[in-house]
């Protein structure tokens, strides 16, 4: 057999050099036949070993019959109809060749998305330890993050939130949300406590989701131990833990959300594998096909009613928050969003503090502070008592003279 070698120099010798098949024998010591072979041949020459039958070709038609007949029939089954005494594997090797030819074609369903149509939301818990402030900090499972992925687009988008409660988690929702500037006609959820949860075969969702609803939009549950039904977000996490995180670090809460939007922006003018193209090349159809938000923002945050006590404090999430004091005793509203703590009394602030991630602290105000110290000291004045006049004792001899009670005196001696 020529070699690869031997191959490659006959067609130089007679392309490039012009030189004819009976020198190149000559030169080559080969054969002229062996030449014209070489120059015929489509490629290198290469060893084919030759084909041989195998123990199984003599039950083939036997098992062709049983497929035909039931298609699904396993190996093991065949082997015990056919009466094989060898290696299984042989046989199932043979079995599993010749069962598609017996099956109905069986297509691999491909997901695709309309514009418009569905975004994918969950939480993220990113592996670091984040400084909130007052010399505290905060581990994995205390930093959600709230991502949203469309599905048409792939347009990602991130916030970081303080807690995973509803009131947090909606009023992120309605932040990402805004942002976008639309409302995707579906939002997928994972069984995340503040949505709902699978219940007696079907979704249940919380009432505060119900609410939250009121967006235009639909809330599907996702089954439990389904995570291939939001693969897009998921895969979105694990981007973050691979692309986002190394060689990062964050002095808090908000210089986190920050390098997370910055990140974004770049993210999303980089193709994707699955579309073809960017997200940005598609995020224009599909927020025309969206649903426009709404004319009236859905009520998120915190929000509840209680009555002023006298130190002038009202608690949220662990840290009390000071009032003025001016409205002691009297019904106030508490308003908190991700960034600010508002207390009104009759429709007027009165108070407005920037909302702490840290744990069971007190913010004060300096003229709240002033205000509690002006308003105790006018009280201790209004209620000191009024100054007592002293008033002259008389001795109880004089009384009983005027009475004519007392004894005359005697002179030289005592009466």
């Amino acid at each position: 057999m020529l070699s690869v070698e031997n191959w490659a120099e006959v067609r130089r010798l007679h392309r490039a050099e012009g030189m004819p098949i009976k020198t190149i024998a000559r030169v080559m010591g080969i054969s002229r036949n062996t030449v014209r072979a070489a120059l015929r041949s489509d490629g290198p020459p290469k060893y084919q070993r030759g084909v041989r039958g195998s123990v199984v070709d003599e039950v083939e038609p036997r098992i062709r019959e049983l497929l035909r007949a039931w298609p699904t029939m396993p190996a093991t089954v065949i082997a015990e109809r056919v009466g094989w005494d060898r290696s299984i594997r042989v046989l199932s090797d043979r079995v599993a060749e010749l069962r598609p030819v017996y099956l109905p074609p069986d297509p691999a369903g491909r997901t695709t998305y309309l514009a418009g149509e569905i975004a994918q939301c969950d939480l993220w818990f990113p592996p670091i330890t984040l400084p909130v402030g007052f010399g505290q900090t905060r581990g994995p499972t205390q930093l959600p993050v709230l991502t949203m992925v469309t599905g048409y687009s792939r347009w990602a988008s991130g916030l970081l939130v303080p807690t995973r409660g509803a009131e947090d988690l909606f009023a992120g929702s309605w932040q990402l949300l805004s942002e976008l500037a639309a409302v995707p006609r579906v939002l997928v959820w994972d069984g995340e406590g503040a949505i709902g949860r699978w219940r007696a075969g079907k979704p249940e969702l919380t009432e505060a989701c119900h609410g939250f609803r009121g967006t235009r939009h639909e809330a599907l549950v996702c089954k439990p131990r389904d995570p291939e039904a939001k693969g897009l977000v998921e895969r979105f996490h694990d981007y973050l833990e691979r692309s986002f995180l190394p060689g990062r670090s964050f002095t808090g809460p908000g210089d986190f959300n920050d390098q997370l939007r910055q990140w974004l922006q770049l993210v999303n003018t980089r193709p994707r594998r699955a579309s073809g193209c960017a997200p940005t090349d598609r995020i224009t159809a599909d927020l025309a096909a969206m649903l426009a938000l709404p004319p009236v923002a859905p009520v998120t945050g915190w929000r509840f009613t209680t009555r002023l006590a006298r130190d002038h404090y009202v608690r949220l999430d662990s840290n009390d928050y000071s009032v003025h004091p001016a409205v002691i005793g009297r019904r106030v509203d508490v308003h908190a969003d991700l960034a600010r703590v508002r207390v009104f009394c009759e429709g007027n602030v009165v108070a407005d503090h920037e909302r702490i991630w840290a744990k069971h602290q007190t913010l004060s105000l300096e003229e709240h502070v002033a205000a509690a110290k002006a308003l105790r000291t006018l009280r201790v004045g209004l209620l000191r008592p009024a100054p007592v006049h002293e008033v002259q004792t008389r001795a109880l001899s004089d009384y009983d003279t005027a009475l004519g009670l007392a004894e005359p005196a005697v002179d030289g001696g005592v009466a």
